[in-house]
């Protein structure tokens, strides 16, 4: 099969097919043919074709760790390096991929998982205080939605980090999404005392869609609050 009908093929199956095809699919196509599409599909307008390519990244890129260590670190970089200022790009999806990937390949995660986290923090005077703060509000509500995955999968794992702290401030965010994030992954924390505290939207009714549990929802803020009461 030719690239362009590849291509076309992979598109198709992102946009259309169940996960249970796509992930078929992908054990038929090399590993580097198919990473190369799903990079594309990152910044596709059609959010289904978005979101399925970041489960796809958590399928491949894990597989191919344990076949490769080396080409999945490839990946990683490559992640990496679009979310760094002087690739001249901007990373869209790549949070939420690497997340994806992390929260199936421990060893990608152990290896990894500490640059997911620098993208909530700012640098420091201190030496070990080397962050690399994602200034915009879009690529933060990948960065939120990709830690709270990891919250999901790995919930003490994520609470050994001491992410409260960075976690937090995004709670005021002018950003809805970015706020409604961060109300999420600290109710998955564990910490949704830290909301309360802050006496913030109790009874804020705006929709918010969030892409969860492999499906798309419209929620509410004052719902997001309320799962923190039986998650915390």
């Amino acid at each position: 099969m030719g690239r362009r009908k590849l291509k076309a093929l992979v598109f198709s199956l992102l946009a259309h097919g169940s996960p249970e095809e796509i992930f078929r699919f992908s054990e038929e196509v090399p590993a580097y043919i198919l990473i190369h599409y799903l990079f594309l599909a990152l910044c596709h307008p059609d959010e289904q074709v978005r979101w399925n390519s970041v489960h796809c990244f958590g399928r491949i890129v894990p597989r191919l760790a344990e076949e490769d260590p080396e080409e999945a670190r490839v990946v990683m970089r490559r992640f990496l390096w679009s979310l760094n200022d002087e690739s001249g790009g901007i990373g869209w999806g790549c949070p939420e991929a690497m997340a994806e990937i992390m929260c199936y390949s421990p060893l990608l995660r152990d290896e990894y998982l500490h640059m997911l986290i620098s993208y909530m923090r700012k640098d420091g005077k201190e030496l070990h205080q080397d962050g690399n703060y994602l200034e915009l509000p879009m690529l933060q509500r990948g960065l939120l939605w990709g830690v709270a995955r990891l919250c999901q999968l790995h919930g003490e794992e994520m609470a050994r980090k001491k992410i409260v702290d960075d976690v937090t401030p995004y709670l005021e965010s002018t950003d809805p999404h970015v706020v409604a994030l961060a109300i999420w992954t600290l109710g998955l924390l564990g910490c949704g005392d830290r909301i309360k505290k802050r006496g913030l939207l109790k009874n804020s009714t705006e929709s918010i869609r969030l892409y969860r549990n492999g499906r798309f929802e419209n929620v509410s803020l004052k719902k997001l609050l309320e799962e923190t009461d039986t998650s915390s």
